[in-house]
């Protein structure tokens, strides 16, 4: 054999020794992979599920009911029994579990800067292994309010600050401001120029400010807003009492150029005395000038329901659907709008003078739930005393939060979306404290008491009224 041949048989034998090599090598690696994979997937499986992210909005969920907290986890789940989740501290939720995620949604808004503890006991992976128990915490931001302060001397302002009146920051000031309403995203402000309104949105730090649209050039009254559908409701008259006369109509915050949407019954745009959004639904609850309560959904084909006559509406309680009005000869009951029944409010300890306006309270927490009420004391039948404002705890368990004296004048008591504290609006000396001017006049000099609805402190007094706890103004 030539000396080129043997080299080039000692070169292809190289060639296979190295394939040889290479093949071994891989296969090496390949079980030793193998073997990490499995060892991994033996560890998940030892371990049990694991979160791996989780997505809350605290913020949002101390302003409005149905915010949620979503736990993703690293494994698909076995199905999620509600009674395998808790909320410390309490608060009524629902349990929505498919796949990797549990979602907590809760019913009612939570109490402001306090730390929630969602757990989820006993939960499975698909695949088999132990068990394991899913823990997260989040804490709420502190409260902030908004109040609207008038000046006879200048613009009138909406302030925000927080519940210790520090820091007050002002987010929107005009000529004249009427009214305004807060959601968890915008701000609604009417003003009046000339005695026609004008309704401007903006963010809530008084920022990308745009006008509305409505009906025409007249006076718009009894503004509110609704979370659901992000709309704003009011009625609207035209100058001079001619067309249009306290006509109900709604429109959409996040479209101010659409056309504002008359409500109608029978076919009619109606004009309303009182009205009230249903919270947490598209429906309206409204009194007629005639007198009568109806209730209506204009996202629906359904056809109004008439509910009799009533006289006043003071609040529609969150999650329940039970809105408490006053009629002719019954006073004040609680009134579920989804059956037509009603109930005489829980009578309270001891004699505590004449009912005023009643307020429900959100359940959940400890001395929740229940109603906050207004009441009247009387010196002699012709004299009043004291006024104070006390919650009814449901087996009628009293308890006194406020109290103002005869001097002063209570205006409106309020309940912060949790139900954990109660806004008294106080215009002290009455007697000597004059009324500005407009379309909702005032007393000029007004306080808003914070007051702690479960110990009955005093928290702190802010300058000024309307505060965006309120559903509607105190006129």
């Amino acid at each position: 054999m030539s000396t080129d041949a043997t080299r080039s048989h000692e070169r292809r034998d190289r060639r296979r020794a190295g394939l040889r090599r290479f093949a071994l090598t891989l296969v090496g690696v390949l079980a030793a992979l193998g073997l990490l994979s499995g060892a991994g997937a033996a560890v998940s499986l030892a371990q049990g599920p694991r979160i791996s992210e989780v997505q809350a909005d605290p913020a949002s969920a101390i302003e409005v009911a149905g915010s949620r907290v979503i736990l993703t986890v690293n494994q698909s789940l076995e199905e999620i029994d509600p009674s395998q989740v808790s909320v410390t501290p309490a608060a009524p939720f629902t349990v929505d579990a498919v796949g990797r995620s549990v979602g907590v949604r809760f019913g009612v808004p939570l109490d402001d800067d306090t730390e929630y503890t969602v757990t989820v006991e006993g939960a499975r992976s698909q695949g088999g292994g132990p068990a394991a128990t899913l823990r997260t915490s989040f804490r709420t931001p502190p409260a902030e309010v908004f109040l609207l302060q008038r000046d006879p001397e200048g613009d009138d302002t909406v302030f925000r600050s927080g519940i210790d009146g520090e820091q007050a920051v002002a987010v929107y000031s005009a000529p004249v401001i009427e009214d305004f309403r807060a959601t968890s995203t915008r701000l609604v402000v009417a003003t009046v120029e000339d005695e026609v309104s004008s309704l401007h949105v903006m963010d809530r730090d008084g920022g990308d400010v745009t006008e509305l649209a409505l009906p025409g050039e007249g006076i718009v009254q009894g503004l509110q807003v609704s979370q659901r559908g992000d709309l704003v409701g009011y009625t609207y008259s035209d100058p001079g009492g001619q067309g249009h006369a306290s006509v109900l109509f709604t429109a959409e915050l996040g479209d101010p150029q659409a056309e504002p949407r008359p409500i109608e019954v029978g076919g009619e745009p109606v004009s309303v005395d009182r009205w009230r959004f249903v919270p947490d639904s598209s429906a309206l609850l409204m009194i007629g000038f005639d007198g009568e309560l109806v209730l209506t959904d204009p996202e629906s084909d359904a056809e109004p329901t008439r509910l009799g006559g009533a006289v006043t509406i003071d609040a529609i309680q969150r999650g329940t659907y039970t809105a408490i009005v006053e009629r002719v000869q019954e006073g004040i009951v609680a009134l579920d709008l989804t059956t037509g029944e009603e109930a005489p409010l829980v009578e309270p300890e001891g004699d505590l003078g004449l009912l005023g306006a009643v307020v429900p309270v959100p359940e959940g927490g400890e001395a929740r739930g229940g109603t906050v009420r207004q009441y009247q004391q009387m010196v002699d039948p012709t004299r009043p005393g004291s006024q104070l404002i006390v919650h009814v705890a449901d087996d009628g368990a009293t308890r006194q939060l406020f109290e103002v004296g005869s001097q002063d004048a209570l205006l409106q008591s309020c309940v912060s979306p949790s139900g954990r504290y109660v806004a008294a609006l106080v215009a002290p000396d009455i007697l000597s404290n004059p009324y500005d001017v407009g379309t909702h006049p005032v007393p000029r000099d007004l306080e808003t008491h914070i007051v702690a609805l479960d110990t009955g402190e005093p928290v702190s007094v802010l300058r000024g009224f309307d505060i965006s706890w309120c559903t509607v103004g105190p006129w």
